[in-house]
């Protein structure tokens, strides 16, 4: 069964584990002398386009790429701190040790528990510094849940690197080095790549040392619905890549960045030339709001889609199998404003045409919330064309938790949240009125989870104040971050005054 796999090495305990997961043009050389043309090429080129080679020394090479971008591809090494929980003995566990130690082991006489143990894990990666004062893009995966984090060049330097801001919906994240005049690589326009361009990829793969492989774009706007799987638009390659490879450089032939290289597909969790790239107008993107704001800001646009079948295209009279069928449109959002409904098919965004869900959300994620944008669809038979004002995507649409901020422990709580939409109050069996914050998820290591709070849960106030916004419960909390939070829990329709201690 294939398997999809981040390629960052891992090693806790002194044991190497592999961890899974979770968009420049054809090449023009200068100044490099064409090699010679052999008789029977000749007569090929007469029956072909020619395909121009680069010859360095009489031989076909990419070494000038290749000095110009290894310097900026680094080695990224982690280390933080995991916990093993403890075993707990429920009844097949106890009639196991009854087995083995005889009837004298009775349910009342259960072992004692061992306490969590705490260790070091240690992981590696790749990165690519992208300006000249320290900026280097990577994967979030690679320094996820990290607690120190080194840069190593290959020129022996070391420096100890400070995390900018990450995005775990795109697996993006921005480092910085405290130096001046570091070699680069140049950010390219990876829309202009095309299928069949020549791409190197660039990275330590397994830790033996810097590595250059060759390949070529073998598809674009994939989508692997790995990790969190938010916002997906991978290049994908032949060039091989490996554990280890992770938040590496995948370039052109003009040493431009096109991709962050991410993850694999393998049935044997090698490299079977199945690979997959963060395409660099994304990673751009992602790097210009984490350096701004320290997250990402996305539009929405408020619709659920889905994928254009052939007997829904024959079913509603579409002269093409493509675009995303509207199935729910959103109460109140920019999409229902626009007046979009249920049962429309959205054919083009800004002109471009949308040919399947993944490239509808990319495309509107793109968008500065609160921009405009022409939203094209058939309805019943006819073209519209619809204006939409975006609104913006809740923190929590983008897979961030209240607590995923590394430098903001104090707001840190424990818990994955959503507002609570009427939706979400429905399906939790709430009225649809309902405000407040609904509990996902709960760290049983974290805070909320040492005060009662369980997944479920909807947090009305805090502090006496109400919350209806991820922002709004994380700034309520930083507030009183010296003192124990007083916050009104909903379960089960009985509301509640539970305290969390400060961090």
């Amino acid at each position: 069964m294939k398997t999809i796999r981040s390629m960052s090495s891992l090693r806790a305990l002194g044991a190497v584990a592999a961890v899974g997961l979770l968009v420049g043009g054809g090449a023009t050389w200068h100044g490099i002398a064409a090699e010679p043309t052999t008789p029977v090429a000749a007569v090929e080129a007469q029956a072909a386009p020619a395909v121009s080679r680069a010859a360095v020394g009489g031989r076909e090479s990419y070494a000038d790429v290749v000095k110009l971008v290894t310097p900026a591809v680094v080695t990224i090494r982690t280390e933080g701190r995991a916990r093993v929980a403890p075993t707990g003995f429920g009844d097949d566990d106890q009639e196991m040790f009854r087995r083995f130690f005889g009837p004298q082991f009775s349910p009342g006489q259960q072992p004692q528990r061992r306490a969590p143990r705490a260790f070091k894990q240690r992981a590696m990666g790749s990165g690519v510094v992208v300006s000249a004062d320290g900026y280097i893009l990577t994967n979030n995966h690679v320094i996820d849940n990290a607690d120190d984090i080194r840069v190593e060049f290959t020129d022996g330097r070391g420096f100890k690197a400070t995390l900018v801001g990450a995005d775990k919906p795109s697996d993006l994240a921005v480092l910085k080095v405290e130096s001046t005049g570091l070699p680069t690589v140049k950010i390219g326009d990876s829309n202009a790549v095309e299928v069949g361009d020549v791409v190197l990829a660039v990275g330590n793969p397994l830790g033996v040392g810097q590595t250059v492989t060759m390949g070529i774009i073998s598809a674009k706007g994939r989508s692997t619905s790995a990790g969190d799987g938010s916002y997906e638009d991978f290049l994908q390659t032949d060039a091989p890549i490996n554990h280890g490879n992770s938040g590496g450089a995948l370039v052109n032939l003009r040493g431009e960045l096109v991709g962050i290289n991410s993850q694999i597909v393998s049935s044997s969790d090698g490299n079977i030339g199945i690979g997959f790239a963060i395409p660099a107008n994304m990673a751009r993107h992602v790097m210009d709001d984490l350096k701004k704001d320290g997250r990402v800001r996305r539009a929405q646009l408020g619709v659920s889609v889905q994928p254009v079948t052939s007997d829904m295209a024959e079913s509603l009279g579409l002269k093409n199998v493509s675009g995303a069928i509207v199935s729910s449109v959103g109460e109140g959002s920019a999409a229902e404003r626009a007046g979009v409904k249920r049962g429309d098919v959205i054919t083009s965004f800004n002109g471009q045409p949308v040919q399947d869900f993944n490239s509808l959300r990319n495309r509107v994620a793109d968008m500065a919330p609160g921009a405009t944008a022409a939203l094209g669809i058939i309805r019943d038979g006819s073209e519209k064309t619809l204006s939409v004002k975006l609104d913006e995507a809740e923190v929590s649409k983008q897979a961030r938790n209240a607590d995923d901020a590394a430098s903001d422990d104090k707001a840190a709580l424990g818990v994955s949240v959503a507002p609570l939409t009427p939706q979400l109050a429905e399906r939790a069996g709430m009225p649809r009125d309902t405000r407040g914050i609904l509990v996902q998820d709960v760290n049983p290591e974290g805070r909320a989870a040492d005060a009662g709070i369980q997944a479920g849960d909807v947090i009305v106030e805090v502090n006496r104040q109400s919350v209806h916004t991820v922002d709004e419960l994380r700034n309520a909390i930083r507030k009183g971050a010296d003192k124990p939070a007083l916050l009104l829990v909903s379960r089960d329709g009985r509301e509640s005054f539970v305290t969390v201690r400060p961090s």
